[in-house]
């Protein structure tokens, strides 16, 4: 009996250390997003996605059934493949669903000299913008 309940102390103290972890690497994750980029308001990022390059993150499925007018899809997934195509003298406006993934690639693109990176607060998924659809 001892033993069953050493074992599922054991259990919840590595649940909660993974827990502990997950937040701990979502606040660090947080914390460099707003270190190496600004997160826009759809107003906002409209105004200035004019003079710069717009990246959608998704994959080219949700791309293909809409995707903020201008933008262009490097999928997060091939992003490493793709990032030479991504121009460090103009700025960087970069969307996912959310904002989870546009983050992720912020510290990466702000790691390799880029400068100014812009963020779609909400994520394409509150976008009240042009959309355009690939039929």
């Amino acid at each position: 009996m001892l033993l069953n309940v050493s074992i599922w102390v054991v259990i919840d103290i590595i649940a909660i250390a993974i827990l502990l972890y997950i937040i701990g690497n979502q606040l660090y994750l947080w914390y460099q997003g707003r270190r190496v980029a600004t997160l826009l308001e759809n107003k906002d990022f409209r105004q200035g996605m004019h003079v710069g390059q717009i990246i959608d993150l998704r994959d080219k499925d949700n791309f293909d059934a809409g995707h903020v007018m201008g933008a262009r899809n490097v999928p997060y997934t091939q992003f490493k493949i793709m990032k030479e195509s991504i121009r460090k003298d103009m700025p960087v406006y970069l969307y996912d669903q959310g904002k989870s993934l546009s983050t992720r690639i912020a510290v990466k693109l702000h790691k390799d000299g880029y400068k100014d990176i812009f963020i779609l607060k909400n994520g394409f998924e509150h976008w009240d913008g042009k959309i355009k659809k690939r039929k």
